[in-house]
This record gives C-alpha cells, sequence and structure tokens, in this order.
C-alpha cells in the first residue's frame, strides 16, 4: 500500500501472531520493537507476557508503565494501552491473549482480573516465556492444552477472581462502551455519544477521557480494529474488512492496523487465518 511499508522501516523492529486451531479463543505474539511506538489499541483477551530484552515503555488505565527484561505483564481485557521502546535497542517481548471464556473453560474459574499490570519476577517471568514459546512451536492439541493449562497455573498467583454477583444498571460509561460496540460499523458522532447518556457533547467528552484516559475517538478505532483482528482471521479479504469495520478503505485499514499492532493486515491475515 503506498505510503505504508510492508514491513517496519526499521530493520530490527518485527512482530509475528499465530493462531492454534484447536485453541480457539488463543493468540500468540512474538516481537522485538525499537523504533516502533504503537498508539491506543485494545485487546478484549486477558494479555499475559514477558519482556525478554530490553524495556517497554507504555500507558495503561493513565498511567505511564515501565517493563523491563524479566517483567511480567498482565492486562485486563478492553483496556486501552500503547507502547514505545524505553532503552537504546527497544524490546523484545513474548505474550499470549486469552479470551476470558477459554481461560474459564481451562480453570472452572469465572471474573479473573489483575491488579499490577507489570510485576517484576524472573523465575516466573522466565517459566512463562518458555511456556509461551513452547505453544509456538507444539502442533499436537493435547499437548497444547497441558502447556496452556501449565502456562494458566504459572501466572494464576497474581489474579484475583471477583464474586458473582447480579450486576445492577451499567455504569453510563460502560453503556457508551457497548454502544460503541453495537455501531462501529457506522460513523459515530461525540453529539450522538453525548445524547445516550444525556449529557452535553463537551463535558461528555471530558468525563469519557477521565473514566478511559482515552477520548472516545481512541477508543472506537481500537474496538474497529479489534473487529478487523477478527474478520482477517476468518479470512475476510482486506478491502472488505475495512468496510465491515467502519473504516473508510484498505488505506486506512492498513495504516490504522499498522499503528497499532506493528504489522500490515494482509501480512497478519497470511499468519493467522484460517
Amino acid at each position: 500500500m503506498q505510503g505504508v511499508p510492508e514491513q517496519f522501516s526499521d530493520e530490527k523492529d518485527h512482530a509475528q501472531f499465530r493462531h492454534l486451531p484447536q485453541l480457539p479463543g488463543v493468540e500468540l505474539y512474538h516481537a522485538h520493537i525499537s523504533r516502533y511506538a504503537f498508539e491506543p489499541h485494545t485487546h478484549e483477551a486477558f494479555g499475559v507476557g514477558t519482556v525478554t530484552m530490553g524495556a517497554e515503555r507504555f500507558r495503561y488505565r493513565g498511567v505511564q508503565h515501565v517493563a523491563a527484561t524479566d517483567s511480567l505483564v498482565l492486562m485486563n481485557p478492553d483496556e486501552l494501552h500503547t507502547g514505545e521502546a524505553a532503552t537504546e535497542d527497544g524490546w523484545q517481548y513474548r505474550m499470549i491473549y486469552l479470551e476470558p471464556d477459554i481461560l474459564e473453560a481451562v480453570t472452572g474459574s469465572r471474573n479473573w482480573s489483575f491488579n499490577e499490570v507489570v510485576t517484576c519476577d524472573p523465575l516466573r517471568a522466565s517459566h512463562v516465556s518458555r511456556l509461551i514459546n513452547g505453544l509456538w512451536n507444539e502442533n499436537d492439541p493435547l499437548a497444547q492444552q497441558g502447556l496452556l493449562l501449565n502456562l494458566i497455573d504459572t501466572f494464576k498467583p497474581y489474579a484475583h477472581h471477583l464474586p458473582m454477583t447480579r450486576q445492577e444498571s451499567a455504569h453510563r460509561f460502560e453503556q457508551i462502551r457497548d454502544y460503541l460496540h453495537d455501531n462501529y460499523m457506522h460513523p459515530v458522532t461525540l453529539d450522538e455519544l453525548a445524547a445516550v447518556v444525556s449529557l452535553s457533547p463537551y463535558h461528555f467528552q471530558r468525563m469519557f477521557k477521565a473514566h478511559f484516559h482515552a477520548t472516545p475517538h481512541q477508543m472506537l478505532m481500537a474496538i474497529r480494529l479489534w473487529h478487523a483482528k477478527r474478520l482477517l482471521t476468518n479470512g475476510m479479504p482486506a478491502a472488505q474488512v475495512a468496510a465491515a469495520s467502519g473504516l473508510t478503505d484498505q488505506a486506512h485499514l492498513t495504516r490504522a492496523f499498522s499503528q497499532r499492532y506493528g504489522i500490515t493486515p494482509v501480512r497478519y491475515q497470511k499468519q493467522v487465518a484460517r
């Protein structure tokens, strides 16, 4: 695509994804990023991983964090975050993204949550790194399931489980997030969003940013790109994915996707398409 490289401009930068057909709801990610800076994006899955070299700086829940070598990174679903190098040579890391359903199915526990996004635990980080790499290279479904269980048991001490309670009426900004998920494929205006919670547009935008540490547009784009990943995984051509995700055209999709995930949609699809 004109104006957007098929790969990172810096030869040290690269990113790879892998899906495991026998483990739906699991996504593996290996990357080494030196010069690239990721724009705000989200994963509607738990993100668990390790920094194996260098250090990363990222913004999560409105706070800047640094994850150095041997750190565990533990992210909750649907949390906007950024990412950039905190050292001259960048950082190398391995991640696994687990959708809540598969985490609950494997463990029998519901309502998982992490309190700390970065934890320095070299021994556990090394174990997590080896298990993620093992999953990446393992093709036997039974072996994959065993590795996944061992991986979850390794990071489980850092999680807690909220008690099951009947949810009360959703917070006004959770309503907005639901609205964006329901309407991501259409043009959305600030006036339209503010009307959902009966606020003036600019008052709404200030309150939204204070709650989510991001603008409504940043969250909308993150949701659109998350849906784009799913459509690409299912084999939909990139040009159709752009329209189905509410983006202008394939060039818009390529630019936005690369900015958030460090890889073009076409390259991503070649790695993970079913």
